[in-house]
């Protein structure tokens, strides 16, 4: 999607011309990067949750073959869901042909149509509601859990690790549930379709750019080799003559 986005903006408006069965791709991916943002972080949650609350068990509970059977989990709930989805787009006959948005989506799309579209609007709001407040209700329940834990425990070895481990899963969840819901609410309202369109590419640009860098600085070989890079920079100028 972001290629094809950057190829348009250098596009004059005449020629930003994609084909339905493009647009369809497209919106499948898009959908699919969407909702498995939430599968994945709710696995991450429970992970941490385990690793945190349980670690003498975290090797038996979280073996290969477990770790194998969530991530297959996310990834095909998400893909029955957005199916599901486009598949009562797809059925739809189209009269129109302009999309009001910088990329194709399921909204952008049953909006080409001229019948009535409330079953998919009925489904994808369902579909929405389901998928946050179980994304959202996991969440705040797992961490819950963890922070009567570190409360209970006077280990600050523990409760320093478990606020770095959390802290990052936490902050890329709020920056990708903050975009997400901001492109839903401003579906619904027309007048501010810039403000959409604005919202729709920080959801997919943002997250994406920020989650090396959250997870990154953790590391700390990756600390230490920028701490290393930055004071090369500052040594270097030193033997100039």
């Amino acid at each position: 999607m972001v290629p094809r986005l950057l190829l348009d903006m250098l596009r004059p408006p005449s020629e930003r011309i994609i084909t339905y069965n493009e647009c369809v791709v497209q919106a499948f991916t898009t959908h699919i990067f969407g909702t498995t943002a939430h599968t994945v972080l709710m696995i991450m949650a429970f992970d941490r949750y385990v690793a945190i609350c349980n670690p003498l068990r975290y090797a038996a509970i979280m073996t290969n073959k477990m770790v194998i059977k969530l991530t297959v989990s996310a990834w095909g709930v998400s893909f029955m869901l957005v199916g599901i989805l486009l598949g009562l787009t797809i059925r739809l006959n189209r009269c129109r042909t302009l999309i009001q948005n910088p990329y194709c989506d399921n909204a952008s799309l049953f909006k080409l149509s001229c019948e009535d579209v409330f079953i998919n609007n009925v489904y994808g709001l369902t579909f929405v509601v389901v998928l946050v407040t179980v994304s959202i209700g996991s969440t705040v329940l797992t961490y819950t859990k963890i922070t009567v834990v570190c409360l209970m425990s006077n280990n600050k070895s523990l409760n320093s690790k478990a606020l770095k481990t959390c802290s990052t899963h936490l902050f890329a969840y709020l920056i990708m549930i903050s975009t997400g819901t901001l492109i839903i609410i401003l579906h619904r309202f027309p007048q501010y379709s810039d403000y959409r369109k604005l919202a729709a590419i920080l959801f997919h640009i943002i997250p994406g750019c920020l989650n090396p860098i959250i997870y990154g600085v953790q590391s700390k070989e990756i600390r230490k080799f920028l701490s290393q890079s930055f004071q090369l920079r500052k040594v270097l100028p030193s033997f100039k003559c």
